[in-house]
């Protein structure tokens, strides 16, 4: 298994941006994408709108696909063992994950559910949320728990299945609207 590069990018993560601020902030945060909770809180609210609620039910759908899809299937698929099962020598700032390595789930969850929550928005809020996003995955590298493989392809299939969970739910709208026009006549 060739390796070496995504070490390198790893390792330069770690010089570049190590430090006692970045120990103690990216652990926290990366805790909020645990189990998708930032997506799932920010779902939930946007599911309290009316107005806004096709974003709500997108993102629901996308994190459920990147459940399902990505840690259910993919990551017992591939089976990848994470960075520092390689480096034994490296101090984790997080509990050891005990889950696959490939695709990084945060990553994954956390660009599916900007891509439907951004949906329409104004350009600040989407810079925010894919922000948030890029945050998410960044965390996973410098805390040495996932590849930039995986972060990448977590930010690929998360995407997908953002864009996946939005066919969905307009073919589920118009199917819905058709229904209701037959029942009328």
């Amino acid at each position: 298994m060739q390796l070496g590069w995504e070490f390198q990018i790893l390792d330069w993560v770690q010089a570049v941006f190590g430090g006692a601020v970045g120990d103690w902030f990216w652990p926290l945060f990366t805790r909020l994408g645990s189990g998708g909770l930032l997506w799932i809180l920010l779902t939930i609210w946007v599911l309290f709108w009316k107005k806004d609620r096709r974003r709500g039910w997108t993102a629901v759908l996308a994190l459920l696909l990147c459940l399902v899809i990505g840690n259910g299937l993919l990551k017992n698929l591939v089976q990848r063992p994470r960075p520092f099962s390689f480096v034994p020598e490296m101090p984790l700032l997080i509990a050891a994950p005990w889950d696959y390595s490939f695709p990084s789930g945060h990553t994954m969850s956390s660009f599916a559910a900007a891509y439907a929550l951004s949906m329409g928005q104004a350009r600040w809020k989407q810079v925010l949320l894919y922000g948030l996003a890029a945050a998410m995955a960044f965390s996973r590298l410098y805390l040495y728990v996932h590849f930039p493989t995986d972060v990448l392809a977590g930010l690929v299939l998360g995407l997908c299945m953002g864009v996946l969970a939005k066919k969905c739910v307009l073919y589920a709208e118009k199917k819905r609207q058709a229904h209701k026009l037959d029942q009328k006549e």
